[in-house]
């Protein structure tokens, strides 16, 4: 499906536009399901607070309009959504009078092996390092170098996913999913306020957990924590929940809990 930009069916991009040039932007991908977006709200709003830290003033009407619109053509698939600060001139300072720019991609519906969800995934331990940045921690920015260069690290058919640690050593995320742990009946996930990016999925799982009466714990994660867990899975708002069988050394058996969040991670997608 073509793509659109401002609204209008496009294949190409402004030269000046500050996505391009310095990353100067958000995103989200978005499941959809017979032209419904999937865990919209989610995702709005986690476009609306990075908005607000990067101090980009979106039309939220007008890219509602454009999302429900688009999401009806493509009917199944992915929608990517793109918003950058639009167009400016050299350096770094931007223009106040620039106006947002939407961008909308949409692609077929993702196809991962059913094994990635029945059997579990092994994770490639990532020797690339998230960088602490609080202003931009949680936020689906667009600089995400850090991602592309660990998912360079492996290129074989056994590891589905990477596991990334900041730059003290603490478990994080996947290369692009969250992670949890679950320890003596706890749900756990990783404080993400210096780094990482706040899944709208994780945000689910969390919410729904609590709301089940299943401890829930955000904190700091160390990696021999992590090889001691009962189980581990990570998810995304695209495939739902994936058992993780593995990540070097380290070997977890796809357990209830596990199974239970993976059951309505498939339920949210499919509603």
């Amino acid at each position: 499906m073509e793509s659109w930009v401002d609204g209008q069916p496009a294949d190409a991009l402004s030269l000046k536009d500050r996505g391009l040039a310095y990353g100067d932007g958000l995103f989200e991908t978005i499941a959809v399901r017979d032209g419904k977006l999937v865990l919209l709200e989610g995702h709005l709003q986690r476009l609306a607070l990075g908005c607000r830290r990067l101090a980009i003033s979106a039309d939220w009407a007008v890219l509602n309009a454009e999302l429900q619109a688009y999401a009806q053509q493509l009917g199944d698939g992915v929608l990517k959504l793109i918003v950058t600060r639009g167009d400016s001139l050299r350096g770094y300072a931007a223009n106040p009078s620039a106006q947002a720019r939407r961008i909308l991609q949409g692609s077929p519906p993702a196809a991962y092996p059913l094994a990635h969800a029945e059997q579990g995934v092994q994770l490639f331990p990532c020797t690339t390092r998230l960088s602490e940045q609080p202003l931009l921690a949680g936020l689906k920015h667009l600089n995400r170098l850090e991602q592309v260069l660990a998912r360079a690290e492996w290129s074989d058919t056994e590891h589905a996913e990477g596991l990334m640690l900041d730059m003290s050593g603490r478990v994080i995320e996947g290369v692009f999913s969250n992670l949890f742990m679950v320890h003596d009946g706890a749900l756990i996930t990783a404080d993400l306020s210096r780094c990482g990016v706040a899944g709208v999925m994780r945000g689910q799982l969390l919410f729904q957990a609590e709301s089940d009466g299943i401890a829930t714990q955000v904190t700091d994660i160390r990696l021999e924590q992590l090889h001691q867990a009962d189980e581990v899975f990570v998810c995304n708002s695209v495939y739902g929940v994936w058992p993780v069988r593995g990540c070097g050394s380290a070997r977890w058996p796809v357990g209830p809990l596990t199974r239970k969040l993976q059951t309505l991670a498939r339920a949210l997608l499919d509603a």
